[in-house]
């Protein structure tokens, strides 16, 4: 095991800086030197310079305070992790077992939720506050498509069940790591002999073989599902045209990505978590503003808005809110997909809309400024922010406990890995673990993130845009076929924004003659990317 010499010392510092603030805490005098050096001792240096930082700044009053609690909350939770560690690395441990009950159990807490929502989709009558909006003709259809699409997460999940116990049962993975070291071996040139060739080139193929697995599902989902409904654009010579690109990008992206990650957890040892956690951090930043500068335009191409109303509609909206609009863009979207996107991105000094295409020949005018509106709600609010910061807490959570598994002796061996640990395998199995545990997690973000919602929708509403605002939400549902109704767990467990009857609701809106009908069904178009806008 890697470090194993440092990592008994350091729970020996551990327990000795445990037991100093034991005697503290119990009116014993303690050397307040010796507390110091364990704690700087045993915190990486750059949270250390932090703290310093802090600790000189502070008055010698908040010193006092500052400092214990600092060191306290540092202390119980390097002392939770390691006491963590050693439960969960004994000898015979049924990892397999543990993992495939979560993983199982998941899938049928999932498909229950499914089901649920499968008697909504049967109901033949749209909400009270739909039936003047919405067509009994276009209700039908949504409720068809969403039964469809229920059907279709129902069995794609089932045969992803199968691939996971198959993996699990038949050690997949020991075999297909033997089998790509064989490859280095041979083939690689010798600064690619070590760990981190001989994990690039397992990762590389691991996603080729998931890529081959999902295939069936990726062209039964395009070419069937989507098509049935009115919705596919997309060719079989574009689709596979995507793939290699696709897979040329994740050849050149993901080799120097997981070099970094690897080399930062066998260079800083123990104290991989903080330096793994900036690392992360920098490059989601990088990745968030050049995707659409260098990634996207490989796919789609992008053009100047045209002059006109729409244009100094949405100008005098971003200039109206101090959002620092650099340029408006038209993505032709419906080479691929009638559905349809706007969304904004760029540096805080310097932003850039998109719009697709179809959104633009689907809707008014009015009614894309009142979703752009709704957009630039959650910018003003600071809504991109928290839920960034919240990304970064929740890495940090998840690198904190991956220092867990990093070093497991007993997850490697029940996954057919007795002689070596490498890295890459630990995360794969530390992530089919933490999974299942993660759906509370996720439960929590779709509720901040509708109540998000809710505010961005009273901010349009604020700017006047309420009447259209509503509008454009019954008219791209109509359009989309997206649900209109659902069950209240499903809802729960699996929306990140309100359904339609509760987003009208909220603003106030009162049923009026139909607006939609038949005729809409070529018009699908889906605004932010989303099922609810």
């Amino acid at each position: 095991m890697y470090q194993q010499a440092g990592s008994s010392e350091k729970e020996a510092k551990i327990q000795a800086l445990r037991e100093l603030l034991w005697r503290r805490d119990h009116g014993e005098e303690v050397e307040a030197d010796e507390v110091t050096r364990l704690v700087r001792e045993l915190m990486p240096r750059s949270l250390l310079a932090d703290v310093e930082e802090q600790r000189t700044s502070a008055s010698p009053t908040s010193l006092s305070s500052i400092r214990p609690r600092s060191i306290a909350i540092i202390v119980a939770s390097m002392d939770f992790l390691q006491r963590l560690s050693r439960f969960l690395d004994r000898p015979l441990f049924p990892w397999k077992k543990l993992i495939l009950g979560f993983s199982v159990g998941q899938y049928v807490f999932e498909s229950i939720l499914t089901l649920r929502q499968y008697q909504v989709l049967q109901q033949t009558k749209p909400p009270a506050v739909l039936a003047k909006e919405v067509s009994k003709e276009t209700f039908d259809k949504s409720q068809a498509y969403g039964r469809a699409k229920a059907r279709f997460e129902l069995i794609n999940g089932l045969w992803a069940q199968v691939q996971n116990v198959a993996f699990v049962q038949m050690d997949v993975l020991p075999l297909l790591w033997d089998w790509c070291g064989g490859l280095v071996s041979s083939y690689a040139p010798a600064w690619l002999s070590g760990e981190i060739g001989h994990s690039i080139v397992f990762v590389y193929v691991f996603i080729l073989l998931q890529q081959v697995l999902g295939l069936p599902g990726r062209i039964y989902h395009t070419f069937v599902l989507e098509e049935a409904f009115g919705f596919n654009k997309q060719t079989p010579k574009l689709f596979v045209v995507d793939m290699i690109k696709t897979n040329v990008l994740t050849a050149v992206i993901m080799p120097p990505i997981l070099a970094a990650f690897l080399a930062i957890i066998r260079r800083t040892g123990n104290q991989f978590v903080f330096y793994l956690w900036v690392f992360s951090a920098a490059l989601q930043l990088f990745t968030t503003t050049a995707y659409p500068i260098f990634i996207q335009p490989l796919f789609n191409k992008l053009s100047p808005l045209d002059e006109g109303e729409l244009k100094k509609n949405v100008e005098n909206l971003a200039a109206s809110q101090k959002f620092p609009l650099n340029d408006l863009f038209v993505i032709d979207g419906s080479k691929r997909s009638a559905h349809s996107n706007a969304y904004f991105y760029g540096l805080p000094w310097k932003k850039h809309i998109v719009i697709y295409d179809t959104l633009i020949e689907k809707t008014e005018t009015s009614e894309i400024v009142a979703i752009l509106a709704h957009e630039l709600g959650h910018w003003k609010l600071g809504h991109t922010t928290r839920l960034f910061a919240i990304a970064q807490v929740h890495l940090l959570y998840i690198f904190s406990l991956f220092s867990v598994f990093v070093n497991n002796s007993s997850l490697y061996s029940a996954f057919g890995f007795h002689r070596t640990h490498p890295i890459v395998i630990g995360f794969i199995l530390f992530s089919d673990a933490l999974s299942p545990m993660d759906c509370v997690l996720k439960l929590l973000l779709n509720l901040l993130s509708r109540k998000y919602e809710f505010q961005a929708d009273d901010f349009a509403k604020g700017l006047g845009h309420r009447a259209q605002l509503a509008s454009s939400l019954i008219k791209l549902h109509a359009q989309n076929l997206s649900t209109m109704d659902a069950d209240p767990v499903y809802a729960t467990y699996h929306f990140s924004h309100p359904h339609l009857s509760e987003r009208l609701k909220a603003l106030d809106w009162k049923p009026s003659v139909a607006l939609t009908s038949e005729k809409d069904k070529d018009k699908a178009v889906k605004a932010s990317g989303r099922e609810d806008l």
